[in-house]
């Protein structure tokens, strides 16, 4: 009976991790694709230069590959160390989430704020050399996003020290559009845009968490769950 329970933890733990491992394969390819062929999605900040989109799943795919890794190994193997290395990688990551959610909250406004000074400074690099991927990125938010700036087009008077702003910013687009001041531009800044989109997709970003959080729980109860049936087969079997 203890053998039975035994191998349905295993088996569950190895397939819930079979599939984490899979995600991982998934969100790196992403990755290294953006990185290689998508220069658009460039970060925006030029104080964290390394944070783009493309290097942001590279990081996640290597985490949940990893783990994912060490979950399937420890629960086919049976192997000890590897479900209790599972464990703690599960439990570090949780708790790391739990302090930057915690973080966040208690400092909302200064984040908000650096980030917002932060994009500022960013526009000033839209129109230099080797900032492609900022320059597209910025020309692909605010077309999509009808937006200008980060607070409003005024931002692009001072970054570009003068009265002109990228073509995307205008409401009716065609090439130089930006540099004629009698033409319309978007006037709700991009950071503004983001923020509403947050808020009107809390519940759905909230259920998304939920399930993110789940999910840790579920493997670290059964990792445990796997670890202790197989410690307690090894003390009976030394008996």
């Amino acid at each position: 009976m203890a053998r039975g329970c035994v191998c349905c933890v295993k088996y569950m733990l190895f397939l819930f991790n079979l599939i984490f491992w899979l995600g991982g394969c998934g969100l790196l390819g992403v990755g290294v694709w953006l990185s290689v062929s998508q220069g658009s999605f460039a970060t925006l900040s030029p104080s964290f230069p390394s944070i783009s989109a493309a290097n942001l799943i590279i990081t996640l795919g290597a985490v949940v590959m990893v783990t994912g890794f060490l979950g399937c190994l420890g629960a086919i193997k049976e192997n000890k160390c590897l479900l209790l290395s599972f464990f703690i990688v599960l439990l570090v990551i949780l708790l790391a989430e739990l302090i930057l959610l915690i973080l966040f909250f208690v400092y909302t406004e200064k984040v908000s704020e650096n980030a917002r000074q932060d994009l500022k400074d960013g526009l000033v690099l839209y129109n230099t050399e080797n900032n492609g991927g900022l320059r597209a990125a910025w020309n692909t938010i605010q077309g999509e996003w009808k937006c200008c700036g980060v607070t409003n087009h005024l931002d692009w008077f001072a970054a570009l020290h003068e009265n002109g702003v990228p073509d995307p910013c205008c409401q009716t687009l065609f090439p130089g559009c930006g540099r004629n001041a009698s033409n319309t531009f978007w006037t709700r800044g991009c950071y503004e845009k983001v923020e509403e989109w947050l808020d009107d997709n809390k519940h759905l970003l909230g259920t998304i968490a939920m399930c993110v959080l789940v999910i840790q729980l579920l493997g670290m109860a059964f990792s445990m769950t796997l670890y202790q049936q197989i410690h307690r087969a090894g003390k009976k079997y030394e008996a």
